[in-house]
């Protein structure tokens, strides 16, 4: 058997630890006739009865980790394992036809599925259909001796194998017992290795065959500093990795004497060194490592979090505590950036052959202007408990970002007027990631206030390549001349008008494009709150009069990304 796979290192770090498989379970079974139709109930009813157990575990995790309102959830699937009536047809099927417990399952919870799902005028029986398709998937697995995996019931140290995960599976995963993951697929950039960095675990993404290879159970190295995988490893390679992960925590404690420090570069030059984060809850990790702002927050994670669109009062909490939180320091949040690969359940998006260049991000806002307006209602009311800055996500014309602009001013207007208390001086900005904005940029610094560059699209929508897509990932190049160029000039339109440009993708934090990024006068870097550190370290290496002759270099001598490449190691070779 193979033991050392290699992937894209995605997190930083390194663990060792049991695999978790999570991945989908196979529940095809055959109908067979049966001699034993007695025996048959009793397994039938057997498996209810441990599938009820572990619901109820489940919801008593729900409703610590998640809060009451969302165990709930629980409560329908707990209903429906004990519905006499379900339960008692089944039975029958299997004494009246001489069919296995599996059969008789499938049979009688088809129909039940497809009479509820008939009830087009009752949401909640609709709903009910949804209960039943999960809770015997759950008991089929018994019937069949296959596990279902679930993420947020792991109670033992491991590391998680998937083909990949949703955002939804990674906010499931509990830090204190998940040690890092591996996926089959994904890049850097991907949003399972995106939140990695966030939950500050180690993580390996694109290992291609993980999933294939790897058995529940078995013992697992994860190197998220060089891409390194084994299974089952040898007690010399075990001792070699564990010096290499005490080696790595030594180095991080000597870049957590930097917390509190101010991030300044060699000449003395200050840079404002953010972080991203996607919910309250992650604060926790940005002041621990001594960023001096939020660069990013993401607030779809509100949406994805909730069974249907967040109240104003619920999106004020979250807006007003991550404000309070940052103590007057700034912070950038990001309208709903749904669509993509970032669905809501209770939002029906059109099916679209590429949704990543359809309806998606602030399209999706003016087309809905009240679920925007709640959003913009609930930041504007939170604005008074910090220093709030509103970015636009997904700006392509300046039409867009003046419809935006001018629902904000009219929610400004009515708030004031019905006497509630807004900030006065709010910056408003754009999420810079499409090209047609960036070439453009001279245009929109006469009206934004900051721009904010998303280069995990920029990247991906100039070069034509999907991020996710392996068989075009060597051309997702952030250090391709063409994208340095971009960013210059986004850089340089936005200083004319006297306005100051940040960097919230990943590459913010990429430690071959920082000092390229410095040359090139980037004002604000946010990131993982996990490379906040390292960089600062990084950065007070560098001159930033230097940095700029390295840019300057980049743009205009190389050709290849290749060049660009050498051109930093050579530098970076000559720093004390």
């Amino acid at each position: 058997m193979k033991n050392h796979l290699k992937g894209i290192a995605a997190s930083d770090g390194i663990a060792i630890a049991k695999a978790y498989l999570l991945t989908e379970p196979d529940l095809s079974f055959e109908k067979r006739k049966v001699e034993d139709s007695e025996g048959e109930v009793a397994r039938l009813l057997e498996s209810f009865e441990t599938a009820k157990s572990e619901v109820s575990a489940i919801r008593e995790k729900a409703a610590v980790s998640l809060g009451e309102e969302e165990a709930q959830v629980f409560d329908a699937h707990l209903m429906v394992l004990s519905d006499p009536e379900m339960i008692e047809s089944m039975n029958a099927n299997i004494r009246d036809n001489g069919v296995n417990a599996e059969s008789a399952l499938s049979d009688v919870a088809g129909m039940f599925i497809g009479m509820f799902e008939a009830m087009e005028d009752n949401p909640y029986m609709q709903e009910r259909a949804a209960d039943i398709r999960d809770v015997t998937e759950r008991v089929l697995s018994h019937l069949l001796g296959v596990k279902i995996p679930n993420p947020s019931t792991i109670t033992e140290e491991v590391i998680v194998v998937a083909k990949d995960l949703t955002p939804s599976d990674t906010a499931q995963l509990n830090r204190d017992y998940v040690k890092g993951f591996v996926t089959d697929i994904g890049g850097r950039t991907s949003h399972s290795a995106i939140m990695a960095r966030s939950l500050e675990i180690p993580a390996i993404v694109g290992s291609k065959e993980i999933t294939q290879i790897v058995k529940d159970g078995d013992i697992i190295i994860l190197d998220g500093l060089d891409g390194d995988v084994f299974i089952n490893p040898d007690e010399e390679t075990l001792a070699a990795y564990k010096k290499k992960a005490e080696e790595f925590s030594a180095m991080q404690a000597e870049w957590h004497k930097l917390k509190n420090a101010n991030t300044v570069t060699a000449d003395g030059k200050h840079i404002e060194l953010a972080a991203n984060i996607g919910t309250p809850k992650d604060l926790e990790g940005v002041v621990a490592n001594g960023a001096e702002a939020i660069g990013l927050y993401r607030t779809e994670f509100l949406y994805m979090d909730s069974s249907d669109f967040p109240t104003e009062d619920e999106q004020f909490d979250a807006y007003k505590a991550v404000l309070e939180g940052m103590e007057g320091k700034p912070v950038v949040v990001r309208t709903m950036d749904i669509g993509g690969d970032k669905e809501l359940p209770y939002l029906e998006l059109p099916k679209e052959m590429n949704p990543f260049l359809g309806y998606r991000a602030i399209r999706i806002c003016l087309a809905e202007p009240e679920m925007f307006r709640t959003q913009l209602r609930a930041l504007l009311r939170a604005s008074v408990y910090g220093k709030l800055r509103i970015m636009f996500p997904m700006i392509a014309t300046l039409n867009e970002f003046r419809a935006a602009k001018a629902m904000l001013e009219e929610e400004k207007a009515n708030l004031l007027a019905d006497g509630v208390e807004v900030a006065d001086d709010i910056q408003v900005g754009i999420m810079i990631e499409i090209p047609a904005a960036a070439v453009l940029a001279h245009q929109f610094a006469k009206e934004v206030d900051f721009f904010s560059i998303g280069t995990n699209d920029l990247i991906q929508y100039t070069m034509a390549a999907d991020r996710m897509n392996q068989q075009v990932s060597y051309l997702y190049q952030p250090y391709n001349p063409a994208i340095l160029t971009l960013i210059k000039h986004v850089i340089d339109a936005s200083h004319a008008e006297g306005k100051w440009t940040g960097m919230c993708g990943e590459m913010a934090g990429d430690q071959t494009a920082v000092p390229l990024l410095v040359g090139l006068g980037l004002d604000e870097f946010s990131m993982s709150a996990s490379s906040v550190l390292k960089t600062r370290s990084l950065m007070k290496r560098l001159d930033s009069k230097e940095m700029e002759t390295l840019a300057d270099k980049a743009i205009n001598e190389c050709t290849t990304v290749e060049e660009v490449i050498a051109l930093v190691e050579e530098m970076k070779a000559k720093l004390v």
